[in-house]
């Protein structure tokens, strides 16, 4: 029986994967008080937005005073998204933490996505990582490979594919890789196939995992790629989110439910649930008429949870 990590950090990404893919858009106030209700929980990493085109992404377009005010809270991780090298220059001027490149294994994800081809994607890697270094910043550059599992246009996305190009990026020169489930195309022995066949390339810079629920997954998924070590996750508050380029993709996991079964299975993640719990309520409220999901919000934490803060 595997040993299961001692702590685990789950990373809220429903301020940038979340609302990018539903059409409310929330106030900068309102994000910001999402972010001060989840530093209040425990959480201490946050995605905040992406520094993409307004135009093309109108509900991030704040993304840079959404930072500014990250950056205020002592010990939290601010990330940002970003598509090109003009995002990541405008995260480094941001000073953000940390700025994620999207990379899509598939080839016909990556040109709906990003207009650009997979290795295209690794060459403007190779560029921000020159421009990070000329401006001295200390901002680590993530490469998310996505579409690792499969994908709703292509179909089939090969192992030894994906790995080519999660090593390119590492080459490149990426501080950390990350592998996603885009279109929620993953099981558990699928994810642990091909997290055991990473770890052997990327060692401890294969830093998180992002699975979609769209096949009500998720959390099983997270559960295979915790037992083979990985300690960070991605999940959105209230299961919001999806890929605008991956249809039939549904949202991400549930931050609450990753939470609790972590908390669970004795992997402890610094965060409160229930006040977790309270937030995932009042940003539901703001969000009323879009699609929420997860399940602990509706049966509560049971009466024997020992959780690392309850127990």
């Amino acid at each position: 029986m595997s040993t299961l990590p001692a702590t685990a950090i789950v990373r809220e990404v429903g301020l940038r994967d979340g609302l990018q893919s539903i059409q409310t858009i929330l106030p900068t106030a309102q994000k910001i008080e999402w972010i001060q209700q989840a530093y209040a929980a425990g959480q201490r990493e946050i995605e905040v937005g992406s520094f993409v085109p307004p135009k093309l992404m109108p509900q991030l377009a704040d993304t840079w005073d959404v930072l500014a005010f990250a950056k205020t809270l002592p010990g939290l991780t601010a990330s940002v998204l970003i598509p090109n090298l003009k995002g990541a220059e405008r995260a480094l001027e941001g000073d953000a933490d940390l700025m994620v490149l999207p990379l899509s294994a598939s080839h016909a994800h990556s040109l709906a996505n990003l207009r650009k081809t997979p290795d295209e994607v690794v060459q403007e890697l190779a560029r921000i990582r020159a421009a990070r270094d000329a401006s001295g910043k200390k901002t680590l550059i993530e490469g998310g490979v996505g579409t690792a599992f499969g994908c709703t246009l292509q179909g089939e996305v090969k192992v030894d594919e994906v790995l080519r190009l999660m090593q390119a990026l590492l080459d490149a020169g990426a501080d950390r890789v990350s592998l996603a489930d885009t279109v929620g195309y993953a099981d558990p022995h699928s994810v642990s196939v091909l997290v055991e066949k990473a770890l052997r390339i990327a060692g401890n810079k294969l830093c998180c995992g992002h699975f979609h629920d769209t096949r009500g997954l998720a959390l099983a998924n997270a559960y295979a790629t915790l037992s083979l070590g990985i300690q960070r996750f991605d999940a959105s508050l209230a299961g919001i989110g999806g890929c605008p380029h991956a249809p039939g993709a549904s949202g991400n996991a549930a931050t609450e439910d990753l939470a609790f079964m972590l908390e669970a299975s004795g992997v402890k993640t610094g965060i409160d649930i229930p006040k977790l719990l309270a937030l995932r309520q009042q940003v539901a409220g703001w969000l009323t008429g879009e699609q929420t999901n997860g399940t602990l919000w509706r049966a509560g934490l049971p009466k024997n949870f020992k959780g690392a803060l309850h127990g």
